[in-house]
C-alpha cells in the first residue's frame, strides 16, 4: 500500500545503495521511485585527477556521451537500480544526470528538478580521521536540498552479529 509519496534514491550500484532502497522500500512505501546515477565523464575525472598529482592534463574525450565508459556504467547502474526497485514491488522510473560540479549537487538539482517528496541515499558513515578529510554526500544533501532525506547507514559488525545469532536459533 503506497501512502502517494515520490521518492528519490540516490543510486550508484552499492551494497549500501542497495540497503538505502530496501529500507526506504518498505518504509516509506513510496508511489513514485525515481532511481537517479549520477555519473562523471571520463574526460573529466582524468582531469581532476591529473591536476592533482601536477601532470599534464589529457585532452582526450569521447564524441558523443553515448561513447563515454562512465555513460555506459551510469546507465547500467541506473538499470541495476530500477530492476531492484521492482523486486520490492516498486515501479521505478530510472534517471541518469551528468555532474557538472559535485554528485551531491547533481543528487540535489534532480530532487527539485524532479519534484519530489523525499530523498533517499545510503551513508558510509565514516568517524574519525577519515571522515575529517572525505566530504559526505549524504551530509552535503542534508545541509543544502531543502526537502526531507532518508538516509540508511551501512550495515555494521553489531548488525551482522545480530543477524547471524538470530539465524542460528
Amino acid at each position: 500500500m503506497s501512502n502517494g509519496t515520490t521518492m528519490l534514491i540516490a543510486y550508484d550500484g552499492t551494497k549500501r545503495a542497495n540497503r538505502a532502497l530496501e529500507y526506504a522500500a518498505q518504509l516509506l512505501r513510496p508511489s513514485t521511485v525515481e532511481i537517479l546515477t549520477a555519473w562523471e565523464p571520463v574526460a573529466r575525472q582524468t582531469a581532476r585527477a591529473v591536476s592533482r598529482t601536477g601532470m599534464h592534463q589529457s585532452t582526450i574525450s569521447p564524441d558523443s556521451v553515448e561513447d563515454d565508459p562512465a555513460y555506459e556504467e551510469a546507465l547500467k547502474i541506473c538499470r541495476q537500480g530500477t530492476q531492484l526497485a521492482e523486486n520490492l514491488g516498486l515501479v521505478g522510473r530510472a534517471h541518469l544526470v551528468e555532474s557538472a560540479t559535485t554528485i551531491s549537487s547533481a543528487i540535489v538539482d534532480a530532487a527539485h528538478e524532479l519534484d519530489v517528496d523525499v530523498i533517499v541515499t545510503g551513508t558510509r558513515a565514516l568517524t574519525g580521521f577519515r571522515a575529517w578529510w572525505t566530504n559526505s554526500t549524504a551530509e552535503h544533501i542534508v545541509r543544502t536540498a531543502g526537502l526531507p532525506v532518508f538516509i540508511v547507514p551501512q550495515e555494521n559488525d553489531e548488525d551482522v552479529k545480530t543477524t547471524i545469532r538470530n539465524t542460528s536459533k
